[in-house]
């Protein structure tokens, strides 16, 4: 099983130890596209501030963040896992899951990145701001700069099992799930059961929970169907959407009251 997560917009700081080897993260192939990604922002982030704070749709508030960019190739790396945070990561509580769903973790969890491109949970990187609905100067939109090199690595790490796409619509972009492997793929929409309409937190925390349910349970649906039977074994109501044709990805809805 290969689930897509975004990352999260707030980061924790970036560790004391050594910097980022981008040739020592997970899918190596990606490799020459996040040193030119790297480069470009730090480029960026080390000229005109006002400049970097406008390509990088920052507030007044996050002015901080153009000078942590800048110094990127030095800032301590620790693992993804830890420097993502945010409701789903907060959800998904990645520190307090046992050993075993732990090693499931970093077998699985594939977070995508507008500067890395996608990363495994134990990959070492900085803490970082760019987004992947970021144009930069040398390289336009990210979303559009990651489908070539994606479409390269994507396929050969997401196996032959199930492929949970738990992304947002701007991190879908960069890699969408094509023939065989879209037919295996399923993505998940949590909806407000009494609205039915989505709503940020509801559906954040929820596919953190869905994440660490599945991790915990050591449960590895082979396809769509079989996930479909495993969450409702786990207490979600599911709503699932068989694709017309073949080759096509599923689509699934969780219903939630509430979020606790």
């Amino acid at each position: 099983m290969l689930v897509l997560l975004p990352p999260s917009e707030g980061k924790a700081p970036s560790g004391r130890g050594a910097p980022v080897e981008t040739g020592a993260l997970s899918l190596p192939g990606l490799t020459a596209a996040r040193e030119t990604v790297l480069d470009e922002l730090v480029g960026l982030c080390s000229g005109d501030e006002e400049k970097a704070r406008e390509v990088l749709g920052l507030s007044e508030g996050l002015r901080g963040e153009v000078a942590k960019n800048a110094g990127l190739r030095a800032a301590g790396a620790r693992p993804a896992g830890e420097v993502y945070t945010g409701v789903l990561y907060d959800a998904l509580g990645l520190a307090s899951l046992d050993p075993a769903a732990r090693r499931r973790a970093a077998r699985s969890l594939l977070v995508f990145s507008g500067l890395w491109g996608a990363v495994r949970v134990t990959d070492r990187i900085p803490s970082y701001r760019c987004a992947m609905g970021v144009r930069l100067p040398g390289l336009g939109a990210l979303g559009a700069y990651w489908r070539a090199p994606m479409a390269e690595v994507l396929p050969e790490a997401a196996g032959s099992g199930l492929v949970l796409d738990l992304r947002s619509a701007a991190y879908a972009t960069a890699w969408k799930p094509k023939g065989e492997v879209a037919g295996r793929t399923a993505s998940v929409r949590v909806l407000h059961a009494p609205t039915r309409k989505v709503v940020s937190h509801f559906n954040k925390a929820t596919k953190g929970r869905i994440v660490r349910s599945l991790l915990e349970s050591g449960s590895v649906p082979e396809g769509p169907a079989e996930l479909v039977t495993a969450l409702r074994d786990l207490g979600y109501t599911v709503e699932a959407e068989e694709p017309a044709r073949a080759g096509r990805p599923w689509s699934l809805d969780v219903l939630v009251d509430e979020v606790h």
